[in-house]
C-alpha cells in the first residue's frame, strides 16, 4: 500500500517551500546529508525529493559532498549566509565589539567564516600602527596553516577532517608550515584542549597569530575572531596575553548571533 503519512505530509508542505527546506535542513545538522536522511525529516517522496536536490545543485545552492551522495551547502547558499549575517544592522553591532577589542589589544582583529577552500574574511578593525599586515575583507586563506583555519579544522569530526587532509597536500606557504597530515593532526588537538589555535610564522614570514572559535546556539563554530601582529611588536608567546580580551569578545559576538536567531 502506498505510505499514506508520506503523501499526506507532502501535501501539507506547499510546493514553493520545499526546497527551501531542504536546504534549512541540510544547514541545521552542519554536515553534509544523504537523500534518505532527507526523506525522514521531511517526508517527501523520493522522487520528489531527488528532482529537488538536482536542481539546488544545478543553480550551485546545495553541491556533493566528497563522498558523491551527501549534500552540503554550494556556493549560492554560501554566499547567502555570508550576505545574511553581513546585513547593515548586524554588521553595525559586530563592529562595535570588533573595534572595541581591537583598540584594547592594540593590532588588528578579524572575524572569519569557513568556505568550501579556505577562511573567509567577513570584517576586520585595523591597527592603527603603520607596520601592518594588509589581508582585506574578502580574502580567503588556507585552512592547514593559520590560525583560523587550525581552529575551524579542530571542530570537525574525524572522518571529515580525514577526507580535507586527504584531498590535497598540504602547501607549504613558510619554512613554518605544518605539511605533515599527522603533525597536524597532534596541533589540532592541542586546539581542542586549548580552546585556542595559533599561526606561528606558518602561514607568513613574520606573522604571528591566535584565533579563537564564535559558537552558535548549538556551540558549532559559525566564525572565527582572530588578532594577528608582525613579530617585531609580538612574538607567539607574547601574543597569547591577548587571549583574555580575544575570548570575551567572542562570546558577546556569539550572543550576539544569539540574538539574531531569537528574533528571526
Amino acid at each position: 500500500m502506498p505510505d499514506q503519512t508520506s503523501s499526506t505530509k507532502e501535501t501539507q508542505i506547499p510546493t514553493n517551500l520545499r526546497l527551501l527546506l531542504i536546504m534549512e535542513e541540510v544547514v541545521r545538522r552542519g554536515v553534509a546529508v544523504k537523500p534518505a536522511q532527507l526523506v525522514e525529516a521531511l517526508g517527501l517522496p523520493k522522487p520528489t525529493l531527488h528532482r529537488l536536490l538536482q536542481t539546488a545543485e544545478e543553480e550551485g545552492f546545495l553541491q556533493r559532498d566528497l563522498d558523491g551522495r551527501s549534500y552540503g551547502p554550494g556556493p549560492r547558499l554560501r554566499s547567502m549566509a555570508v550576505n545574511t549575517i553581513s546585513s547593515e544592522h548586524l554588521r553595525t553591532a559586530r563592529l562595535i565589539i570588533l573595534k572595541a577589542v581591537a583598540e584594547e589589544i592594540g593590532e588588528t582583529c578579524n572575524l572569519a567564516t569557513p568556505d568550501r577552500e579556505g577562511m573567509t574574511y567577513l570584517d576586520r578593525v585595523e591597527t592603527k600602527w603603520p607596520l601592518r599586515i594588509q589581508l582585506p575583507i574578502g580574502t580567503q586563506v588556507p585552512f592547514h596553516c593559520t590560525a583560523s583555519g587550525k581552529m575551524y579544522l579542530s571542530t570537525l569530526r574525524t572522518s571529515t577532517l580525514n577526507s580535507v587532509l586527504s584531498a590535497r597536500a598540504l602547501e607549504a606557504q613558510t619554512a613554518q608550515t605544518i605539511t605533515s597530515p599527522d603533525a597536524l593532526r597532534e596541533e589540532l588537538q592541542k586546539t581542542r584542549e586549548r580552546g585556542y589555535s595559533t599561526d606561528d610564522e606558518e602561514f607568513m614570514t613574520g606573522m604571528t597569530a591566535i584565533a579563537v572559535p564564535v559558537l552558535d546556539t548549538q556551540r558549532r563554530l559559525v566564525a572565527t575572531l582572530s588578532v594577528h601582529a608582525p613579530v617585531q611588536r609580538h612574538s607567539l608567546s607574547q601574543i597569547l596575553k591577548f587571549l583574555v580580551p580575544l575570548k570575551s569578545a567572542a562570546m558577546r559576538l556569539s550572543e550576539l548571533h544569539e540574538g539574531q536567531v531569537a528574533e528571526s
